[in-house]
Formats: C-alpha cells, sequence, structure tokens
C-alpha cells in the first residue's frame, strides 16, 4: 500500500470504528431466535457469554500479528504472511463476495424494515416492480439509498466517514445505555426473573454432546452481531501509531460491545416472559422490552434506535472493506483500477464503488437479513480461526522476528470454539454451509486464472519492449 493514505484516525476513532461496526441490529433481534434453541433463560446468557469470550480472545490474539506485521492491509495481509498469495486471495474474494458485502445489504435492509415502522409504505410486501422474474420492494428501494448515500460520504474522505461513525456510535451507545438503565428501573420483574430462571435449574444436568452441539449452533447469532470487530485492521493504514492503537482499541471496542450485550439480554430475561421472548413480533425483543416500559410508542424509540445503529454498523463496514480490495489491487491480485486513489479525497473511491455495487446486488436479489446470516458467519468463522491459526505458523517460521507474543490461551480458546461451531454448523445447517464453501472454492480457479493472465500480459509487455 502506497504512502498516500493519510494516518488521520486516533484512539477514539478507532475504539468508536470497532464498536460502531460491530453494534448493528443483530443485539436486537437475534435473541428471540437463540431462544427458540435453547429455551431457557441461563443459556440464552451462556450463549451471549460465549460469544463474547470468543470475540475477546481473538480481538486480543489478533493483537499479535498487529504488533509483529509491520505492512498494511489487516487481516488480509496476516494470512498472506502467514500462508501464501492464495490463502490471502480467498480470503479477499469471499470479503467481497459474502462475508463484507452481504453484511453491509443485511444492514441497509434492516434500516429499510424498521423505517416501515415509522413509514407503513416501506414494507417488504409493498412492491414498486413485481415481475414474475424480479420483485423490488420499497423496504429495498430504502436500503439501497442508505447503501448509495454511505458509500458517498465516505467517498469524499476518511474525515467524513470517520465523522459520521463518531455521531452514530455515540448516539447508539448512549441509546442501549439509556435502554438498560431504565429497564432496571421500570421494567425488572420478580415474579418474571423466578419463573424465567427456574426452567434453567437442570442446566449443569443437561450438559452432552448434543446440548453443546444446540449451544454451539445458537452461538452463530450472538456472534453474528458482533463478527466485525476485526474491520479496523483494515484501515490501519489510516490509524495513528496502529502498533499501539489498533491493539488497545480491539480490546477496549469488544469489552464495550460484549458488556452492553450481556447488560441488555439480562434485562430481557428479567423483563419479559421467556415465551413472550420467543414470539416477539418480527423477533425484535427491544420492541417487546420497550411497550411493556411505555406502551405504544416504545415501538417507535426502538425502530429509531435499530434504525441508528444499523446505519452506524453499515457505514463501519462500507469504510474498512474497501481498503482490501485496495490492497489486493495493489498486490496485483485484482484489477489495479481498484488501487486508485481519489486526488483530492484520498479514499479508494473505485474498490468503494464496487463493494457498493455488489452490496446492492445482495440487497436486490436476497432482501432478506436472516437468510444472508449463515452465509456470512460460516465464511468468516473459517478465516478467522484460519488467521488465528497463522499466528502460530508465523511465530514457528519467525522465531527470531517476533517481538511481542500475546498469551497463547486466547489464540488456542479462539481456535478450539470457532472449529467448533464450524463443526456443529456443519452438522445443523449443511446446506448454507456447503453452499459457503463453493463460494469460497470459486476463488481458487479465479485466482489461477489471475495469475496466468497477469504474467501472460507482462511476458507480452516485456516482448513489445524488447522488439
Amino acid at each position: 500500500m502506497t504512502d498516500n493514505l493519510k494516518r488521520t484516525l486516533d484512539l477514539k476513532d478507532s475504539i468508536s470504528v470497532v464498536v460502531g461496526s460491530m453494534v448493528g441490529c443483530g443485539i436486537f433481534i437475534v435473541s428471540a431466535d437463540i431462544l427458540r434453541q435453547v429455551d431457557s433463560a441461563l443459556s440464552l446468557l451462556l450463549v451471549w457469554i460465549i460469544a463474547g469470550l470468543f470475540s475477546l480472545s481473538g480481538a486480543i490474539a489478533y493483537a499479535e500479528p498487529v504488533l509483529n506485521i509491520k505492512e498494511n492491509g489487516g487481516q488480509y495481509i496476516f494470512l498472506k504472511k502467514m500462508f501464501n498469495d492464495l490463502t490471502a486471495f480467498l480470503y479477499g474474494w469471499s470479503l467481497l463476495l459474502v462475508i463484507q458485502t452481504a453484511t453491509i445489504g443485511a444492514v441497509c435492509i434492516a434500516v429499510g424494515k424498521f423505517l416501515g415502522i415509522l413509514i407503513p409504505k416501506i414494507s417488504s410486501e409493498v412492491f414498486i416492480i413485481h415481475l414474475p422474474f424480479l420483485k423490488i420492494s420499497t423496504q429495498q428501494i430504502c436500503a439501497l439509498f442508505v447503501c448509495l448515500i454511505l458509500t458517498f460520504v465516505n467517498s469524499r474522505g476518511i474525515k467524513y466517514g470517520v465523522i459520521t461513525q463518531n455521531i452514530f456510535t455515540v448516539t447508539k451507545v448512549l441509546s442501549i445505555v439509556g435502554i438498560i438503565i431504565f429497564g432496571i428501573f421500570f421494567g425488572s420483574n420478580y415474579d418474571i426473573i423466578i419463573s424465567n430462571f427456574s426452567s434453567g435449574i437442570n442446566l449443569l444436568s443437561e450438559f452432552s454432546l448434543h446440548y453443546v452441539e444446540i449451544i454451539a449452533t445458537a452461538t452463530v447469532g450472538a456472534i453474528f452481531a458482533m463478527v466485525t470487530w476485526n474491520n479496523i485492521t483494515f484501515i490501519s493504514a489510516e490509524v495513528k501509531e496502529p502498533e499501539k492503537n489498533i491493539p488497545l482499541a480491539l480490546l477496549w471496542g469488544v469489552i464495550i460491545v460484549f458488556a452492553l450485550y450481556l447488560l441488555i439480554n439480562m434485562l430481557y430475561v428479567c423483563s419479559i416472559p421467556l415465551e413472550q421472548i420467543k414470539t416477539a413480533p418480527e423477533d425484535i425483543v427491544a420492541v417487546a422490552l420497550m411497550q411493556r416500559i411505555t406502551g405504544a410508542i416504545g415501538e417507535i424509540i426502538i425502530a429509531l434506535i435499530i434504525m441508528i445503529s444499523a446505519c452506524g454498523s453499515a457505514n463501519g463496514l462500507i469504510m474498512t472493506g474497501a481498503r482490501v480490495y485496495y490492497q489486493m489491487a495493489e498486490d496485483n491480485l485484482l484489477f489495479k483500477s481498484l488501487a486508485h486513489l481519489d486526488k483530492k479525497t484520498k479514499t479508494p473511491a473505485n474498490s468503494l464503488w464496487l463493494q457498493c455495487i455488489w452490496s446492492c446486488v445482495f440487497i436486490l436479489f436476497c432482501g432478506n437479513y436472516s437468510e444472508l446470516l449463515d452465509y456470512v458467519i460460516y465464511a468468516a468463522l473459517i478465516f478467522y480461526v484460519l488467521t488465528v491459526i497463522g499466528i502460530f505458523v508465523y511465530r514457528f517460521r519467525n522465531k527470531e522476528k517476533i517481538c511481542n507474543k500475546v498469551n497463547s490461551f486466547y489464540g488456542i480458546f479462539f481456535i478450539l470454539t470457532g472449529t467448533f461451531i464450524l463443526y456443529s454448523l456443519s452438522i445443523n445447517k449443511f446446506e448454507s454451509s456447503l453452499k459457503t464453501l463453493i463460494i469460497i472454492a470459486t476463488g481458487i480457479p479465479i485466482y489461477f486464472a489471475w495469475k496466468k493472465f497477469k504474467l501472460q500480459k507482462t511476458c507480452t509487455k516485456q516482448n513489445k519492449n524488447v522488439s
């Protein structure tokens, strides 16, 4: 990566990117589905604790490559240094094809979904185009506008993207803290607490391989709600003192989100009967919570908070993801035009707009938040686990160069937990897992075809110069 990218993000901005990218709409939605799978208040909290510890251990483990691999590009460059160009390409390919873009599409759809609470004509059931081969709803149109507007803001410069990110992050964190404080004083109910937790008193006796598999599969939803903490590594070229600020941002960002998520889930099970959580309309448990406390206006309050959260998450994902495609193009693993920096804004504009276009494809042809979840998580987890395995590979290959080591416990815990979750997903959600593997595998022939094309182009250019 060239030095044209400006180092403008300080520690506060970096933490904002981590928290802002992680806190989307998942925390308000996925608990209902998790509870339907585990059927216990204690198990629900256990799932969120596992997801939080998993994310925290991963974030701590990632500090080691941040401290020892000085080149820019984050997880993409880590995989390149730990393994080879093919592994790094497959990660970047999966990021572009599904991990980053599908997540952007999903959270933009969520904005449209919750705007529909305020404006009923914005709905997945109200169609602007209704053809046998293509249906486009007002909800999808709204999602497209969100994706386009946020991409435009980020294309104007990292400064504008970060300002936008900070505004969204502060607003949604304060909103969630407000819900927690308000809920503790006005929502908690002693009888509901006794009823909800009495069903989980035999939790320890239920521990079997089958139960552990259920917990692992249910953890997918919780991990989806906090999976994007690694995005800060993508923009390491634009962070001041990255060796210091990125590890701190990873640590404090994940701790903040973990604490908020655990507290709000504790509030759910202390304020709402389990059956009402499972059957919350549209799975929006936070609406059920606020309606119990404030009545009908609670739905409007939550809709606004979720819209802000989703916009902030989408903004962080849009800002960071494009930097990976930019780096890949710099390494001649994608079209050179994607390495173009706008002379005025110093942003990878072409990469931003390519990402936007593909995210819009997901919005138009998938249009379903939950439909995208399994694909994103399975692909992301594969490369998360592979990266942490790579930490130990890099240690072995570069014994003399490693100056900063992180306690191996965090990496081992992350690898074991992530591998078991992948195993559980492969067994319990075989079809979506297989499709994800196929998507990743399509990158292998494309990589070798691209390398052959670049070699032929280089040879042709050299022959012309000789003649």
